[in-house]
């Protein structure tokens, strides 16, 4: 038998736990639907009744139940049957009523829905504005999905507004405690646009305290800039949690956006931002809210209200489309803005604000021409002449020549620095896309560290010392094999200098030079190629010819365990002076050629003041 106009039947525990679990974060969210009820129901009778009460009161109820009451438009009981009978319904009547916000959520009866995450019954009484002989409403909702509608007898002596009762179901009593009520209300309401209090013990009694304040703190009236400054400093530190550098107003009129940006007095890595906290209407949407700046902008935290905005359905992100998409483009202008020109002002606030976020100065010069120019003038970069500027450097040099990586760097600082070369290290964070993007532009002669450049410096010894080392170097190679390392002689400056590991660590070396040598790039490759190596080592540990140690040590018997350990102590160093990490056996290494050269010279000590001769290698 075929069934027309029936309706399915909704377990309206089952909607609630789907509401708990995946729309809302979590129950304390009842407290901010009641609230937001409330101040609906409010402007909806401001705007027949201009001038009416505008309050919300939250006070304990019957021991651990929790009263809200506000003076908003009420309802008569045919409004009550409509908006109530079926929980969330959509209607006119709701947008009549000023209780929609004409999203999923944006319904009356949603909005009391919610309430059920933290109990078992709601009672509603409501009186209304605008049909002053209608009776009272007493409605009682429970989670099963009854519930019950009475009118009874108007005083007229009776306030009109509505009171929503509700008491804790088992385990969700805390969330009704008093205190607990109070920080939910201040979190979520304390810039709302009515007078909103909660009920608080007070020694024997009881007293109000009041959440709300009058204006937006950034909007307020001040005596002067410096009480505005003092003022929305406090309000960041009470909200945000930190003493801002300095401050940006916000103002998107086309949204209704208005806020400030607080920069944040100390640094944070890339991709921390997108936690802004964001009012709609003053309603709070959230403290951690996404979307609202570009990646480039993590040095600031928002604080913002918007009127024509958007939320999610659940009320604690912003909805994505065209009218948010021209907001971020006008916030991002501002703050964008605002970091030319304190750059430009070369003042004290601006030299703070380099050494603090010159991160985010980096990241955005990669999306715009002039922050570029501008960052090239003011970021410090590390160079074989200390920290400069890039402009510095282009004023002193021919040309930037600079590495792309923190390794690479290391390993020929000290190389060219002793050539009088000044080297950029590009291997940080941004570095080396921003390098070479101002390649590209005019006026800048920018280039990557070349194989040649190396070449210059790493010089082949002569036929004759080659062969008077020959022994000790094949000696040397068999004692490395078991590192991945292969010993090789050059001869470069500084002298100082025992030797530098040149190489990958963990890969192959056919894969290594194969994919060096297709990477133009990479400044090692050619050298890597020239320099001859046995099948299966990946490194090359170049020994300084130049350098007194190494003349000295290749002297020694190869068959001495100090040669084995001058040969391990001149790799580890090798290996902490590329900023390479020690393994466990370096590590061992370490302190197996510490002992026996400790050894070696007491015994070399001891030996002279004996009168006996030097100790036979």
């Amino acid at each position: 038998m075929k069934e027309v106009g029936a309706t399915f039947q909704v377990d309206l525990r089952g909607v609630v736990d789907l509401l708990a679990r995946h729309l809302y974060s979590g129950p304390n969210v009842y407290l901010r639907e009641l609230l937001q009820n409330g101040v609906d129901a409010i402007t909806a009778r401001q705007a027949v009744e201009p001038g009416s009460p505008a309050t919300v009161r939250v006070r304990p109820w019957q021991g651990d139940g929790l009263e809200v009451v506000d003076t908003g438009i009420g309802l008569t009981p045919d409004e009550a049957r409509e908006l109530l009978a079926t929980v969330g319904r959509s209607s006119k009547r709701d947008i009549d009523l000023g209780v929609g916000r004409q999203e999923f959520l944006g319904q009356f009866g949603i909005g009391l829905l919610s309430a059920f995450m933290v109990a078992d019954e709601i009672e509603l009484v409501a009186r209304s504005a605008t049909h002053p002989d209608a009776p009272t409403v007493l409605w009682t909702g429970h989670d099963d999905g009854r519930y019950d509608l009475t009118e009874l007898p108007r005083d007229p002596a009776d306030p009109v507004g509505s009171i929503v009762r509700i008491r804790p179901r088992r385990g969700m009593e805390h969330w009704l405690a008093i205190d607990t009520v109070t920080a939910l209300a201040a979190e979520f309401g304390s810039l709302l646009p009515v007078d909103i209090a909660v009920e608080v013990p007070l020694g024997d009694g009881t007293a109000w305290r009041r959440i709300t304040e009058p204006d937006l703190p950034w909007l307020h009236h001040y005596p002067h800039e410096l009480a505005r400054r003092e003022a929305l400093a406090e309000f960041c530190e009470k909200s945000l949690g930190f003493t801002p550098m300095a401050m940006i107003d916000l103002q998107v009129p086309l949204a209704g956006v208005t806020g400030v940006a607080f920069v944040l007095p100390t640094a944070v890595p890339p991709g921390s931002g997108g936690h802004h906290r964001v009012y709609l209407k003053r309603m709070l949407l959230g403290n951690r809210v996404s979307g609202l700046l570009p990646d480039w902008a993590f040095f600031v935290r928002c604080v913002v209200d918007a009127t024509g905005l958007s939320p999610t359905a659940s009320r604690e992100q912003l909805y994505s489309d065209d009218i948010l998409l021209a907001t971020q483009e006008a916030l991002a202008a501002t703050v964008r803005q605002w970091v030319i020109d304190t750059l430009d002002s070369q003042s004290n606030l601006a030299k703070l604000f380099v050494r603090t976020h010159h991160l985010a100065v980096r990241s955005l010069a990669l999306t715009d021409d002039t922050m570029l120019d501008l960052a090239a003038q003011v970021l410090p970069f590390e160079s074989t002449d200390g920290p400069r500027t890039l402009k510095e450097i282009a004023e002193d040099t021919a040309e930037i020549v600079y590495t792309s990586s923190l390794e690479e760097y290391r390993r020929v600082a000290a190389v060219a620095r002793a050539q009088g070369v000044v080297l950029v290290n590009a291997g940080y964070v941004y570095d080396g896309e921003l390098l070479e993007k101002l390649s590209q532009r005019p006026g800048w002669k920018i280039r990557p560290l070349r194989q040649e450049d190396i070449a210059q410096v790493l010089s082949p010894v002569d036929p004759a010392r080659e062969l008077e080392i020959l022994d000790s170097l094949a000696a040397a190679a068999e004692i490395a094999e078991p590192l991945d390392v292969k010993p090789v002689v050059r001869r470069f400056e500084p002298d100082a200098l025992p030797a530098i590991l040149l190489g990958d660590r963990d890969g192959d070396y056919r894969r290594q030079q194969t994919e060096l040598s297709a990477d133009a790039d990479d400044p090692w490759s050619a050298v890597l190629a020239e320099l001859e190596t046995d099948e299966g080592l990946s490194r090359q540990l170049i020994l300084n010819d130049a350098n007194p140690t190494i003349r000295q040590w290749v002297q020694l018997d190869p068959s001495s365990p100090v040669f084995a350990a001058g040969l391990h102590s001149m790799y580890v160093s090798a290996v902490l002076l590329s900023g390479e990490p020690l393994r466990v056996r370096e590590a061992e290494l370490m302190n197996e050629s510490l002992s026996v050269l400790l050894q070696a010279g007491l015994r070399g000590e001891m030996g002279k003041g004996s009168g006996d001769g030097p100790i036979p290698h």
